[in-house]
């Protein structure tokens, strides 16, 4: 069964699939890495084999998760979804996503309404949007639908210019909220 793990792009919608994107994120290099209050992202075991399988050909970039003060709170190897088809399709053909590891969808410029479903999916995922400079506005958990569900109804709406999905309560496990920041390079 074709599991669907995203419809993006309610409202104010791009022309196309524009890939890059508009604005710039904090790089990944920012900041002080192991500060106290947070994890040290160094330990964190970041997948090898992601992206894998339908998404082996996709760019990946490792997305580090940082308080307001700098903390890092997490990292994930996340595959890039750029393009218009890349973000349809989502972790769709996933079977399930590695601990650490998640999709980063980029648009080229922010977006006041965007709200993601999971018609089908076989596992849950957190959705977190973020603003232009990465700062998270909205984080989401998303439970898989349950065995007379088909996931269609289940709607996260937020806004901005990147979305991280990693596994399922992942930003419980390490505290991210809203406020805090996406650092990654593209």
């Amino acid at each position: 069964m074709r599991r669907r793990g995203v419809l993006a792009a309610v409202g104010a919608a791009s022309i196309g699939g524009i890939a890059g994107c508009g604005g710039t994120a904090p790089a990944a290099d920012d900041g002080e890495e192991g500060e106290a209050g947070g994890t040290d992202t160094a330990t964190d075991a970041l997948p090898t084999d992601w992206p894998s399988g339908t998404y082996a050909d996709y760019d990946a970039t490792t997305v580090t998760v940082r308080s307001p003060e700098g903390d890092d709170l997490g990292a994930v190897r996340a595959a890039v979804a750029r393009t218009w088809n890349e973000r349809s399709l989502g972790l769709s053909d996933a079977p399930s996503l590695p601990e650490n590891a998640g999709m980063l969808f980029v648009y080229p410029e922010p977006r006041e309404t965007l709200t993601f479903i999971m018609p089908d999916m076989d596992f849950g995922i957190d959705i977190v949007y973020a603003d232009a400079e990465g700062t998270i506005v909205e984080v989401h958990n998303a439970p898989e639908p349950g065995p007379n569900e088909d996931g269609s109804e289940q709607r996260y709406p937020g806004s901005g210019q990147y979305v991280l999905e990693v596994p399922y309560e992942w930003t419980d496990r390490r505290g991210v909220e809203v406020g805090d920041v996406l650092a990654f390079s593209l």
